[in-house]
């Protein structure tokens, strides 16, 4: 590899572990905040909650799906370019990853890990379209939410299926968590627990949503976009505007159309299918508008302040599971209990206070390390090899 090709290569990947790391930190304040979900037992609205929901919620978990995809275009493009064909490795690559959440889901039942790597699984399917133009047409397709715009057409006609409670509002784990012994909250982790997560992800959206995300991330990886930052700098000017008036739109004008299609009276189930939808979609404007900003900011003198958040993003699964490790405990009942403890206030705090320790970990880890301790076990056994370099340097 050529200095300059290198060159370019680190720059294209240290963008996307900023916006990698700054989607990890969203996400991890959006966990603090909800006292690692025990916060919807008992829902109570403030500034802090609402701010930092408005904020992160949704849009840091879409920022990842994002730099999943464009991760698996990296992969399979090096591959091909060795000429090897990576497409089973990968898919292994994603059962151990489905593995590692298995493990981690023990730990804390809102794990993402799983339902990452099983969405993963269709993009060895959209690899081999050569069309760009195919894929983006999909991925806005995925966006429309169109398991969401079926179910409100047939409430709408009054199908009693589509005029259900959602399957997610049931939830016989929750007093588990608040106030179970161990041994009860590993076996809801194990089943009954997972349910309502899986049944949000389908009743949400969020599940097509994950994969037009993955879609315009590979996309994105083929045009050389994040390699050529520069070139597609009138691009995403010109798109960052309009992804603000999406977002804004969406939040100021959401309760007036929701308001206008009540007066219609099609029914409780539809008004509440409407609301989902249209929060997908001013989700979706959050997440565009985010990721336009902070790769703005990484082309500007602001880039040595953004830099710390590209160790986190290259140790994400080490951290992301540490998080669950040392919280859920802090919050759930067969821990401290402190998920009604803690104001909203001291929560915010605490969270801020281990951003900053992670930035510092993640920083000092990569001074030794290649990479953490949860990538490289992922690395060894994608490959099935022991001797994956550990010790040295990150890039070393």
């Amino acid at each position: 590899m050529t200095a300059a090709r290198a060159a370019t290569n680190d720059t294209r990947l240290e963008a996307v572990d900023i916006v990698r790391g700054f989607a990890l930190m969203a996400l991890f304040l959006v966990h603090m905040i909800e006292s690692y979900e025990l916060y919807w037992a008992d829902p109570r609205p403030g500034l802090i909650a609402d701010t930092v929901y408005l904020l992160f919620m949704g849009k840091s978990f879409s920022l990842l799906a994002l730099c999943f995809g464009f991760s698996f275009f990296i992969l399979m493009d090096r591959a091909a370019r060795r000429g090897v064909d990576f497409t089973a490795r990968f898919a292994w690559r994603l059962t151990v990853l489905f593995a590692i959440g298995f493990l981690h889901a023990m730990v804390y039942r809102g794990d993402i890990i799983q339902l990452l790597a099983a969405v993963g699984f269709l993009l060895l399917i959209a690899h081999r379209v050569r069309s760009n133009r195919v894929l983006v047409g999909v991925a806005v397709f995925c966006f429309l939410s169109p398991l969401l715009l079926i179910q409100l057409a047939a409430a709408i006609a009054g199908a009693g299926w589509a005029n259900q409670p959602p399957n997610h509002y049931s939830d016989p784990a929750m007093a588990t968590y608040l106030s179970g012994g161990f041994t009860e909250y590993l076996r809801a982790n194990l089943w009954t627990g997972q349910l309502p997560k899986w049944w949000f992800m389908i009743e949400s959206g969020r599940l097509t949503q994950i994969l037009g995300l993955y879609l315009v991330g590979m996309v994105l990886g083929r045009i050389g976009f994040f390699a050529r930052l520069g070139d597609y700098a009138l691009a995403r000017w010109i798109a960052l505007p309009i992804a603000a008036a999406a977002v804004l739109s969406l939040y100021f004008f959401r309760d007036d159309l929701a308001t206008a299609f009540v007066a219609q009276n099609h029914g409780e189930a539809a008004n509440r299918l409407f609301g989902t939808l249209l929060g997908s979609w001013f989700e979706l404007a959050g997440t565009a508008f985010w990721a336009l900003v902070l790769l703005a900011l990484v082309q500007s003198p602001a880039r040595a302040l953004l830099r710390p958040l590209a160790g986190v993003g290259r140790t994400t699964l080490t951290l992301y599971i540490l998080q669950s490790l040392v919280f859920v405990p802090v919050f759930y009942g067969f821990g401290l209990g402190l998920h009604d403890d803690w104001d909203q206030r001291t929560r915010l705090l605490v969270g801020l206070g281990a951003i900053v320790a992670q930035l510092a970990l993640a920083h000092w880890w990569l001074r030794h390390f290649r990479y953490g301790p949860v990538e490289w076990v992922w690395r060894a056994l994608t490959y099935w090899r022991r001797d994956i370099p550990f010790r040295g340097r990150a890039g070393g």
